[in-house]
């Protein structure tokens, strides 16, 4: 349990190393949203919270290409709702705070998350400084892998009856072979995922890491989970200093600094310590 002085210390620690960085890696998990109001699927209670529906079935299980063939309206009754939320969400001010931290650094910087809802382009960063590791669900892909062919979802506004959490409108189609359109998203147990989009951007990745290569990498960690450690590994792989912000699993290494606070919270803090000159709610640009 870390305590209020301890906690005060930890910020004093992760702002100073804010302060020295020449760059920073931002690592995002599904705990980065959950302050603009987004569900956390975070264990099956939280998972049926959000979809009833789906009472003793795990988020896993749903996730899956599986369903595009086996019940498609099922599938895209759950894609769909999660589409049109993501479509919906403000991103919180935090978003604006971690821009000002990452426009401060002399070096540009970039965003590495295993989200798929698109909040970062949607808050103004630089679409070719984010990696999306499990792709995107505004872009599509045939679900029949008929081509390498990735689409922008802009024109599909799916009907969802979210009590039975099935789509009522027409199923999105491949614009090529007219089977079934999927997201381009990698899903559990899935072998069909269209890697072309996310390479382009792991590629545009690799070269920044290569042109920072021996400069001083500071990584600020947003609500990535243990689950599914993508996020997790990566920043303790590339950063001298991970500031893990997340009020549950915030055990670090030995170059890591915990924040057990939400990322809100805690980006407000930072920014308070970084700028301590300027308003925590002003506005910069990403």
């Amino acid at each position: 349990m870390i305590n209020p002085a301890q906690e005060n210390e930890l910020l004093q620690q992760a702002a100073d190393a804010l302060r020295s960085a020449d760059t920073l890696l931002i690592g995002a998990g599904a705990g980065a949203g959950v302050d603009s109001g987004l569900p956390d699927f975070r264990g099956p209670e939280g998972f049926w919270r959000a979809y009833p529906a789906f009472q003793g079935r795990r988020f896993a299980e749903i996730s899956n290409p599986h369903w595009f063939r086996a019940d498609p309206e099922m599938a895209w009754g759950f894609f769909g709702h999660r589409l049109k939320l993501y479509r919906d969400t403000v991103p919180h001010p935090g978003f604006q705070l971690l821009s000002q931290l990452l426009h401060r650094c002399p070096q540009p910087g970039f965003v590495f998350t295993s989200n798929v809802d698109g909040q970062f382009t949607k808050a103004g960063f630089d679409p070719l400084r984010i990696v999306e590791q499990h792709g995107s669900i505004h872009f599509l892909q045939c679900f029949n892998g008929c081509s390498q062919k990735t689409w922008a979802a802009d024109d599909i506004h799916p009907d969802v009856d979210l009590a039975r959490v099935r789509l009522r409108s027409p199923l999105p189609g491949c614009p090529d072979c007219g089977s079934v359109a999927r997201p381009n998203i990698l899903m559990f147990g899935d072998d069909g995922w269209n890697e072309a989009r996310w390479s382009e951007q792991a590629q545009r990745y690799h070269n920044w890491l290569n042109q920072m290569r021996g400069l001083r990498i500071v990584a600020i960690e947003l609500g990535a989970g243990t689950a599914i450690p993508t996020v997790r590994h990566e920043c303790e792989r590339v950063a001298e200093t991970v500031i893990r912000i997340n009020p549950r699993d915030h055990q670090v290494p030995r170059h890591g600094i915990p924040i057990a606070m939400g990322a809100l919270d805690a980006l407000q803090r930072l920014h308070q310590l970084v700028f301590p000159e300027a308003p925590a709610g002003s506005s910069g640009q990403a």
